[in-house]
């Protein structure tokens, strides 16, 4: 089996990204007033790096030292065992840990580009996780911008590619997931980032919350309509249409969360792939 690594393509040689500016500092911080689930700290040029002393690991440490991944479990664990009252079997901990890993990296790299164009590039070297609470700290660098946005989505999938590799070959073994359900995390992540985005900026802006929504889900769809390997799937969204004549919309995760595994008595996820399209009707 090819590593998770090895499948992620380099970016193109002809979108050398910019220093790091003023203005992609100002779209983290609207992402985070938009964005209350992300727990991010900015750090500044000079501000000095995280440390392992205090419980934070770069997703490049994480990726390459065997000991800061195990720390980063051992917290995910206590967390999760914290809340729940008991501690999940270790391939569900590191398949919750990575989630939420890859679901903040897909946000912090597609925030800025779906709220102005700028596409970051953000080393496993410069984000870091806190192993005791799961926040994450963020060291923004260089910009990609395009003048087209064919060329800036392939852009945007190459910048989460590059980051998450990695991150993901470290991961299969304790997660006990091949690289397509790696990938196809990373595919359902993505998506769900920019539809998580969508309606936070429609509940900033209440008389175009349906707008910010579909424009979201669009931008989805245009970002991954499948075939763009290693990511196996497509955003794929569609509507519900609910008795009082409203739409919904939904699509079907390539993977499951696990949630389930942590929470039994939790309904499963209105996207999970073990509900059918009659149980959402029914829950919307």
């Amino acid at each position: 089996m090819a590593s998770a690594a090895s499948a992620a393509p380099a970016a193109p040689a002809s979108s050398a990204p910019s220093a790091a500016s003023s203005a992609l500092v100002g779209d983290y911080r609207r992402l985070l007033e938009l964005c209350p689930v992300l727990e991010l700290r900015l750090l500044g040029a000079g501000e000095p790096a995280p440390s392992s002393a205090d419980g934070w690991y770069s997703g490049a440490e994480i990726a390459a030292d065997e000991r800061a991944l195990a720390a980063v479990l051992a917290g995910e664990e206590a967390r999760i065992a914290a809340e729940h009252g008991r501690a999940p079997r270790p391939h569900v901990t590191a398949s919750r840990l990575l989630h939420h890993y890859v679901w903040s990296a897909c946000l912090i790299v597609a925030g800025p580009w779906h709220l102005s164009r700028r596409v970051p590039v953000v080393d496993p070297g410069d984000l870091w996780l806190h192993a005791p609470t799961g926040a994450l700290a963020l060291r923004p660098r260089g910009h990609v911008t395009l003048p087209g946005d064919d060329e800036l989505r392939a852009e945007l999938r190459a910048a989460v590619v590059a980051h998450v590799g990695p991150v993901l070959a470290a991961f299969a073994r304790p997660a006990r997931r091949h690289d397509r359900a790696l990938w196809g995390m990373v595919t359902d992540d993505l998506a769900s980032a920019l539809w998580y985005l969508g309606r936070m900026l429609g509940a900033a802006d209440a008389t175009g919350a349906a707008a910010e929504e579909d424009a979201a889900v669009a931008a989805a769809g245009a970002v991954l309509p499948g075939g763009t390997q290693p990511l196996p799937g497509a955003a794929d969204f569609r509507r519900l249409h609910t008795p009082d004549g409203r739409a919904h919309h939904t699509r079907t995760r390539l993977g499951c969360c696990l949630y389930y595994a942590v929470k039994p008595e939790a309904p499963a996820c209105l996207t999970c792939p073990r509900i059918s399209d009659e149980e959402r009707l029914q829950r919307l």
